[in-house]
């Protein structure tokens, strides 16, 4: 299992130029934790503040109000992490996270992962540039949210999450329209009401868990 560790925590981008040495040290500090499906790996407003690395499965992180209305703020498959913000501050946890498939993460405490960081002082710019970059991420979501209806929002998570496939764009184990409306912050039937247009207009096609992008999908409605 630390092979399997190791070879996570190689996958991420500010740890990946890092010798096999200091990520071996780091790996030994880390305890693979398992989840099932649908279970919750984080609570927001949870204290707890340990470094979680996907090695296998999917999860979501997302927001909620006190009337339990959701937003989803990402999807983060095997090869990435999350908690990552927790590291450097004391506050309470600001996003939940629940695991969309069975799910398997490396789970590294906040005092260990300081402790290795302070004996790697390089790593802590790297990791500064990490936590910039998801605060530019949060910004243009925030920004998406303000600034673009509902039909825009759709258009830019489809256009996200798809990947070219010859001469298509393809959405491989594509999210519910109820996932899809956590995602952009709408109702399931106003989603569901885009997608029946999308695909009348032969933009898009639903292929068992696919979704496929045959063209280019119109600015605005």
């Amino acid at each position: 299992m630390q092979q399997e560790v190791f070879t996570g925590l190689k996958k991420i981008p500010f740890l990946s130029k890092l010798s096999d040495d200091m990520l071996v040290k780091l790996a030994e500090r880390a305890k693979p934790i398992k989840f099932q499906k649908q279970s919750t790996i984080i609570m927001e407003g949870d204290t707890t503040s340990s470094l979680y690395i996907i090695l296998s499965g999917k999860v979501r992180i997302f927001g909620s109000d006190d009337k339990s209305k959701e937003l989803t703020l990402m999807i983060q498959e095997a090869g990435s992490y999350f908690g990552e913000i927790a590291l450097l501050s004391d506050e309470p946890r600001s996003a939940s996270v629940v695991a969309l498939e069975n799910t398997t993460c490396a789970v590294i405490s906040k005092t260990d992962f300081i402790n290795w960081l302070m004996q790697h002082p390089e790593v802590a710019i790297m990791l500064l540039g990490v936590l910039s970059n998801k605060i530019r991420q949060l910004t243009e979501k925030a920004k998406q949210m303000a600034l673009s209806n509902v039909y825009e929002r759709i258009i830019i998570a489809l256009q996200e999450m798809a990947e070219v496939d010859g001469e298509v764009r393809v959405i491989h184990n594509k999210p519910s329209q109820e996932d899809l409306a956590k995602m952009i912050g709408s109702s399931r039937e106003m989603v569901n009401k885009v997608m029946q247009e999308l695909i009348k207009g032969g933009y898009v096609t639903i292929r068992e868990k696919d979704l496929i992008i045959n063209k280019k999908l119109p600015a605005s409605w």
